[in-house]
């Protein structure tokens, strides 16, 4: 269920993209205060005409189902059924820049990847982008959970995810809320969403619990959170009239081989429409119609 965390094919192509010179660093205050805390909140990372470009090829991508047919394209709070007769809830695209590469070539990007090395060293990487789309007043919440819980147990992983909203992030249309110093924790358990094995989004096994004292941070258009894979974070619903859209890049230092064993027991449960797509595309042949 971690592939697509994973290396890609198409990786070394992105990497290999021209991007604008970065016009961004941290200070070392905030380096130091996402390593206590495991977050960070930071005004801008990209211009205000380049979160207009990036809007149009945003909304084009999910109109068009981007990858649909390979399991790029799916959704997080459902059985992802295309027989279902309900809109889905809280759609996402993995792997956007594959399908607009444009997105590999942005003062956003250049941006976020030299902070993240600033973050996690020289060695760190561009590991993969998403997108998550919150509709107008239907778009659910994305539950309490750690990234590192949809990754490769055997491994321990370094990384950072930069969340940017192409409008205005608030309390009522889904910004990130993060739970201050989890980081500092393994992995907790998790479930499917609603216990149900046919879902791909992942939950905390006790949210109440692990939720307190948790910081909510509301955002301009273009601004940016950043948190590390172990910190527990949670967005809202979008109870607002428009549309709520977040646009995600992760970056990694190499992950490391653990020492001890440790088992997703919610990944090994897992059966989901969108895993089948994904492992039936793997299968086609390279030049076969989708």
């Amino acid at each position: 269920m971690f592939e697509w965390l994973e290396s890609f094919e198409w990786l070394e192509w992105l990497e290999s993209e021209i991007m604008p010179s970065a016009t961004l660093q941290l200070t070392p205050d905030q380096i130091a205060f996402f390593h206590r805390e495991g977050y960070l909140s930071i005004s801008a990372i990209t211009t205000a005409d380049e979160v207009v470009q990036l809007c149009g090829l945003y909304d084009r991508l999910f109109e068009t189902r981007a990858g649909r047919d390979v399991g790029d394209h799916l959704d997080l709070t459902s059985h992802d059924d295309d027989s279902e007769a309900q809109a889905p809830s809280l759609p996402q695209i993995l792997n956007p820049a594959k399908y607009a590469p444009e997105l590999a070539n942005t003062h956003l990007r250049a941006n976020a990847s030299a902070i993240a090395r600033q973050l996690f060293g020289p060695s760190t990487a561009f590991r993969f982008d998403h997108a998550i789309r919150k509709p107008a007043r239907t778009g659910a919440a994305t539950p309490w959970h750690q990234d590192e819980a949809y990754a490769d147990p055997a491994l321990d992983y370094h990384e950072v995810s930069i969340w940017i909203p192409l409008q205005e992030a608030t309390v009522e249309n889904g910004c990130m809320w993060f739970v201050p110093r989890s980081h500092t924790l393994d992995v907790v358990p998790h479930h499917p969403i609603g216990n149900d094995p046919r879902i791909v989004g992942l939950e905390v096994d006790n949210p109440d619990a692990v939720a307190t004292g948790s910081v909510a941070c509301p955002l301009p258009p273009g601004g940016a959170t950043l948190h590390h894979c172990r910190t527990l974070h949670y967005t809202g619903p979008n109870i607002s009239a428009g549309p709520r859209r977040a646009y995600i890049l992760a970056f990694g230092a190499p992950p490391t081989r653990r020492e001890s064993l440790r088992r997703f027991i919610w990944l090994e449960q897992q059966h989901t429409n969108w895993h089948e797509r994904s492992l039936a595309a793997k299968k086609r042949p390279r030049d076969a119609p989708t």
